[in-house]
């Protein structure tokens, strides 16, 4: 849904600007708190008029807490509290509990929904903003210690997770120079075996070609031998069957004169 400013919102906008946000947001949030309208057109007609009023009034809060700023930005709260060995809080500090600290160690009045933090759950110094204007945006450490510690144990702390941060970096630097090396390594295996693959049908084709060559023919003096010898074999042949059909006529009037 669209929706016009009608105050500057954190992140969001300045007043009399035209936004396109959920319909959750703008319904149940920016509507209700009077922070924003819908985006009809008669409202967009006294967007001009919202925005020079917004210019103005901003102005005024800038310098009303110019003043508030400076005693906020880069104030130091501390927060005693039990945490187990690894660090972790049985418990968090909460926007809340920064506010009223706020106001226990200045006196200024900050509202929670000023304070920009997610719950901290962990020992050390957490960065934490204080908006008090969409211009004025107040810095602070949140320095969470065990009780029994003073707070600079806390700076400790952050020393040993830099520390480990940088070793775990030098750690993944490392890796992805030994994964880099192995994807090369890969990579010309793959390229050598690419290689040898495509001489591989070359010599299959020059193989299939000898393969496929016609058998010599004989020369032709061997054929005339070859000949003659086929011939002379036919020759005897026939000359052994004339012996027997002689030799089986010789016989018969033999046999006919002994039976007589």
């Amino acid at each position: 849904m669209e929706v016009m400013l009608l105050k500057d919102v954190y992140k969001l906008g300045r007043a009399g600007e035209v936004k396109r946000v959920a319909n959750g947001y703008g319904r149940n949030y920016l509507i209700p708190q009077g922070l924003a309208t819908m985006a009809t057109p008669g409202a967009l007609t006294q967007s001009g008029r919202i925005m020079a009023s917004a210019v103005e009034e901003r102005a005024r809060l800038n310098q009303e807490l110019t003043a508030v700023y400076e005693q906020l930005n880069d104030l130091q709260l501390n927060f005693p509290v039990k945490a187990g060995e690894t660090g972790k809080l049985y418990g968090s500090v909460t926007t809340q509990m920064i506010s009223e600290a706020i106001m226990e160690l200045k006196g200024i009045e900050v509202d929670r929904m000023q304070i920009v933090s997610e719950p901290i759950r962990s020992l050390g110094v957490h960065p934490v903003k204080a908006r008090l204007t969409v211009d004025l945006i107040a810095e602070l450490a949140i320095v969470v210690h065990r009780e029994e510690l003073p707070p600079e144990s806390a700076f400790e702390q952050v020393v040993e997770e830099v520390e480990d941060t940088e070793e775990f970096a030098d750690l993944q630097a490392e890796l992805e120079a030994e994964e880099a090396e192995a994807d090369a390594a890969a990579e010309a295996e793959e390229s050598e075996q690419a290689e040898e693959g495509g001489e591989q049908p070359e010599k299959k084709e020059q193989a299939e070609d000898v393969g496929e060559q016609p058998e010599k023919e004989e020369p032709a003096a061997e054929q005339s031998e070859q000949s003659s010898m086929d011939a002379l074999f036919d020759e005897i042949a026939r000359g052994g069957k004339l012996e027997e059909e002689s030799g089986d006529d010789k016989t018969a009037p033999e046999e006919e004169a002994e039976k007589s």
